[in-house]
């Protein structure tokens, strides 16, 4: 069945392209910086404008993570934060909130939990897609359909050094929407700036038209500003975690958090009008 257009991710494009408006999603270490937060975390998230939140599921070698989100996943795992609990604790938010949520994992975690049953588990916990990100582009076809059986999209990322064909067989076999990767090398705020992302996506448009989402090395609203003129999606997730990390044990931490992406998303929408 083609449940596409029931799921709550092109759901959101959908209306958010009808206004002209760019997507703000932020990416959060579930577990990070304890498993009780988490809960508290999201509810911060929602309220500070998030459109589709990122909520990662900690492994203990996560691939593309820089060094801050990495850290965070060895804080969450040492704190028992499994494949199990984060489905938890996304139900627990389903239940008051109807935000999309993508879930962000190595393949290693869901393959030993079944990806069937993860799918259905993902699923009836209110997940609406999952990103993967070292699933080679031809394994796709073997997990898209699982995933799709249970109204899940496949999530899938593409890189500055991706080559055309390649760009082209990732385009054809996404759902949902296309994550590109701004910059090479692995996750985290970019002090030198993003590179010029106006060619990338207009060649990735050539290919797709899916919504076309950008992320790694995004820290500030001045540079959301820049990519929601260009993307359809702006992901902030290292710039973040290191904000929690650095008021991890402050009592106004979900407060400093809304705040960063209200921040975030003012100068999303600033950036269209």
């Amino acid at each position: 069945m083609d449940t596409s257009k029931e799921n709550r991710i092109s759901i959101m494009f959908e209306t958010l392209r009808s206004k002209g408006e760019c997507a703000l999603i932020p990416y959060l270490t579930a577990g990070f910086p304890k498993p009780e937060a988490t809960s508290a975390l999201l509810e911060a998230l929602v309220a500070g404008g998030a459109d589709l939140i990122e909520l990662g599921v900690p492994f203990s070698d996560p691939i593309a993570d820089g060094p801050t989100i990495q850290a965070a996943c060895k804080v969450a795992l040492d704190q028992g934060t499994t494949v199990r609990k984060v489905l938890e604790i996304l139900r627990d938010f389903r239940s008051r909130h109807t935000t999309p949520v993508v879930l962000f994992g190595a393949y290693n975690p869901f393959f030993r939990y079944g990806l069937k049953q993860f799918a259905k588990d993902a699923r009836a916990a209110g997940a609406d897609g999952v990103l993967i990100p070292d699933l080679p582009v031809e394994a796709a076809d073997e997990v898209a359909p699982i995933l799709k059986d249970e109204g899940l999209h496949l999530i899938l990322l593409v890189a500055p050094t991706t080559p055309p064909e390649r760009k082209a067989a990732i385009a054809s076999r996404a759902q949902g929407f296309l994550y590109y990767i701004s910059v090479k090398g692995v996750t985290g705020a970019r002090k030198d700036g993003l590179p010029d992302l106006r060619e990338p996506i207009r060649e990735l448009r050539k290919v797709t038209e899916l919504p076309i989402a950008v992320g790694f090395g995004i820290s500030s609203p001045e540079q959301a500003a820049s990519v929601a003129q260009i993307g359809d999606g702006v992901i902030v997730g290292s710039a973040l975690i290191e904000l929690i990390r650095q008021n991890a044990d402050q009592p106004d931490l979900c407060d400093r958090v809304k705040e960063f992406v209200s921040a975030l998303k003012a100068a999303v929408q600033s950036a269209r009008k």
